[in-house]
């Protein structure tokens, strides 16, 4: 009989809870908690199908389907909407009712799939909107928010394991990108759907089968987290990024103004790479260019955004949270300038720079999210404050795919660019005046006036 392990509860000096004692071979009976990374992970490879892979599949669908441009918009922004709003009740769901991550990621891959199956199946605009568009969003909010969640609790000491599973679902679209570029058509896009829906529901469902949750407040038995709090030789990432000052419940959050703010910046951002995602293989197909150009332009944009969240931990550390998002913001409106004159000028090589440098700024910005949301309202594990904060995604959808769709088809791409561009800055903006929550604002130190003197402005 296995003999048990002492655990006990501890606090930090912030008030945080710990439990301690148990390793995560203890808990996982042998393995080590790198399965559960990997199998989050491997499951993020194919979530984001519906997003990456429509975006590809944007030039061929208004010849396959007959919808306009505005219509596949509408359905990539609806599927945008429903993925991202997904995460935050998922992520409450399972902690309120005990959940394990099996029934969540089972449930994710069978909508997936089925919407999937159903793109490619059905020329039906409204059938289409409600299987992939809703339900298929649904699903891929479910793997996402799961994946991301398990990850963040296996792994509370190093922030960066949900940067490097989020970039998953960035750069494990490219393969399906690549692929629709070269088979999907007129004909064929049915049977290529289907194999992808198929790929979905076996990938996901053996991930399913691995992923655990591990005890509530569960910290690594090697680490003090009494030292990690506050010592910066143990968590380097003090050195530029102050802890949050307390815990805030999602009631409290949202009455804070620094959450509106944020949320903003966010609705920026996404409105921006969204907004890329949707036009940019279009844009590619429409200044002349082949559509499997067009697809590889969006796999540079793809492999953009994965590669730089996988940098998460090391920017933040040296750099600070804020100061990195902010820059990739400008980086990421620099990006929409460079990728309207590649596309008006006919320069193959620009537009795959400027496709993989708002892929990166993108990136830098929801890898950083997570630990940004913490850094300023405190609660990582499990990420449910995080899912208010990424719902932003939703506006953003709205925003750059489906209200776009309707200034591109009217105004040009020119239009869609340049105020991509402005939405960009202004994200950047933005973040440069958030400030944490509680903390007092204090004027520099100068000399008091007597009383019933006048001070004189020099």
């Amino acid at each position: 009989m296995p003999k048990a392990v002492p655990v006990r509860e501890i606090r930090d000096f912030y008030g945080r809870r710990y439990r301690v004692g148990e390793t995560d071979r203890d808990l996982l009976k042998g393995r080590s908690r790198a399965w559960m990374l990997w199998a989050a992970w491997t499951a993020m490879l194919v979530a984001s199908v519906g997003q990456y892979g429509f975006g590809a599949l944007m030039p061929v669908l208004g010849e396959t389907h007959d919808w306009s441009l505005a219509e596949s918009g509408w359905v990539l922004a609806v599927w945008i909407l429903c993925q991202s709003g997904t995460v935050y009740p998922a992520a409450r769901l399972r902690t309120r009712l005990g959940l394990p991550p099996a029934a969540t990621m089972l449930a994710g891959a069978v909508l997936c799939a089925a919407g999937l199956v159903t793109l490619g199946g059905s020329s039906g605009f409204a059938v289409v909107l409600l299987n992939h568009g809703v339900l298929g969003g649904i699903g891929a909010g479910l793997i996402y928010g799961t994946c991301l969640g398990v990850v963040a609790t296996w792994y509370p000491e190093r922030p960066g394991r949900t940067a490097f599973v989020s970039g998953a679902f960035a750069y494990g679209s490219i393969p399906f990108v690549l692929l629709a570029g070269q088979f999907a058509g007129p004909g064929g896009t049915g049977v290529f759907l289907g194999i992808a829906g198929a790929a979905v529901v076996v990938v996901v469902g053996a991930a399913a089968a691995i992923l655990r949750d591990p005890p509530r407040h569960w910290w690594p038995a090697h680490v003090d987290p009494r030292a990690w709090a506050l010592d910066k030789s143990v968590n380097p990432a003090l050195r530029r990024n102050r802890p949050p000052i307390r815990h805030y419940s999602t009631a409290e959050m949202v009455r804070v103004p620094a959450s509106g703010l944020l949320y903003l910046a966010v609705t920026c951002l996404a409105a921006v790479i969204l907004f890329d995602i949707a036009y940019l293989a279009v844009f590619a197909t429409a200044s002349g260019w082949s559509t499997g150009f067009g697809a590889v332009a969006l796999a540079v944009l793809a492999a953009g955004s994965g590669a730089t969240r996988t940098a998460e931990g090391w920017a933040s550390e040296r750099f600070g949270r804020r100061r990195v998002v902010r820059l990739a913001l400008v980086a990421g409106g620099v990006a929409q300038v460079v990728l309207l004159v590649a596309g008006e000028q006919g320069l193959a090589g620009l537009l795959l720079a400027g496709a993989a440098l708002a892929g990166a700024a993108a990136g830098a910005c929801y890898g950083l999210l997570p630990g940004l949301v913490e850094g300023h309202f405190g609660e990582r594990p499990g990420l449910p404050n995080f899912g208010i904060f990424y719902g932003a995604k939703s506006v953003g959808g709205l925003l750059g795919v489906a209200l776009a769709g309707y200034a591109v088809g009217s105004d040009g791409y020119a239009v869609g660019f340049l105020v991509a561009a402005v939405l960009s800055f202004t994200g950047a903006g933005l973040v440069r005046y958030l400030r944490q929550p509680g903390l007092p604002r204090l004027s520099l130190p100068g000399l008091a006036a007597e009383p019933g003197s006048r001070v004189v402005n020099a």
